[in-house]
């Protein structure tokens, strides 16, 4: 299993396809994605992390400190 994708999936009540329609892609490459099977794309880790409120670290496993990082201001 891929991070805590799983349990933060169900921490929200969500299904596998419900998540799998909203990074829209089928619901076995979802599942592939938890398990880790498959490499999930930065687009769709980005999109998590913004669903979660979390870190994309956290996500994938790097780190136990579910706390999302601060966002950085545009330079200009």
């Amino acid at each position: 299993m891929l991070g805590h994708l799983r349990a933060l999936r169900e921490d929200q009540s969500l299904s596998q396809k419900q998540l799998a329609d909203l990074l829209q892609v089928h619901q076995t490459t979802y599942s592939d994605y938890e398990r880790g099977n498959l490499n999930i794309p930065v687009s769709a880790l980005i999109q998590l992390a913004a669903l979660y409120h979390t870190s994309i670290d956290y996500l994938v496993g790097y780190t136990d400190d579910p706390t999302p990082y601060p966002r950085s201001r545009p330079r200009r």
